[in-house]
């Protein structure tokens, strides 16, 4: 089974075609560029690359959220149109599951592993997930302990301080990992801080094992993981006072 990924959940994001036994290319996008002037020719530029077509891929995958809400609307349109043309079907993934599944890939049962995202606005998007015995990539080797919020740094540590202590924490992001490390440090002295690698390689490989449990959807019905309000709504719903 192949499948091609795409993550749009940060401005640069990244494209990957899998197959059942590994990620045989992973490929960063041109942040200098809009999704929306990239899309969908990073994908066929990649399916190019190893001479294959659209009508080669078994199933698509795409990063669910959070992020950027620009960048996900493109994301899920892009992989759903190519989903229809070629009546395949799709596997969203959670970008913060993802994270921590390649964060926890080498660590052991009972170990926790922190995905962290920065969501702007001084907050972050982050998940707290334990790590089972399953093997990588299996979607049940990280469980959440505490299901994707978004909040201010200090806040969210906090509340994971309050939790039992696991052996072993590793916090793995990217921008926000380093924009607010201070407050890791400060929270999680111990914790190791890892940089936030690509994601359309994990998104791929978990749509795999997933699309073989029968647990791809129709492109339709991909529902976006905002986590937090549009900003278009918030506005709508509290209108700015009118100037004097």
């Amino acid at each position: 089974m192949k499948a091609l990924a795409l993550d749009t959940t940060t401005r640069a994001g990244s494209v990957a075609l899998v197959d059942d036994a590994a990620v045989l290319e992973e490929r960063a996008g041109d942040g200098t560029r809009s999704h929306g002037e990239r899309l969908p020719g990073e994908l066929l530029a990649l399916l190019d690359a190893h001479g294959l077509a659209l009508g080669d891929v078994d199933v698509f995958a795409v990063a669910a959220g959070p992020g950027s809400f620009t960048g996900l609307r493109i994301g899920v349109a892009t992989v759903q149109a190519l989903a229809f043309v070629t009546r395949r079907r799709v596997v969203p993934v959670a970008a913060l599951e993802a994270l921590a599944q390649l964060g926890g890939r080498d660590l052991p049962s009972g170990d926790r592993v922190a995905a962290w995202m920065d969501a702007h606005r001084r907050d972050v998007f982050a998940a707290l997930y334990a790590i089972g015995a399953e093997p990588p990539f299996d979607p049940a080797r990280v469980r959440a302990v505490e299901e994707p919020a978004v909040d201010a740094p200090d806040a969210i540590l906090a509340r994971w301080t309050q939790l039992p202590a696991p052996p072993r924490v590793v916090v793995v992001g990217g921008d926000g990992a380093a924009k607010y490390a201070d407050a890791i440090a400060r929270h999680l002295p111990s914790a190791r801080v890892v940089d936030a690698p690509l994601l359309a390689g994990a998104i791929g490989r978990l749509a795999i094992v997933r699309a073989r449990r029968g647990e791809s959807v129709d492109p339709a019905a991909i529902q976006p993981i905002y986590v937090r309000r549009p900003d278009a709504e918030i506005a709508r719903d509290h209108p700015a006072p009118p100037r004097r």
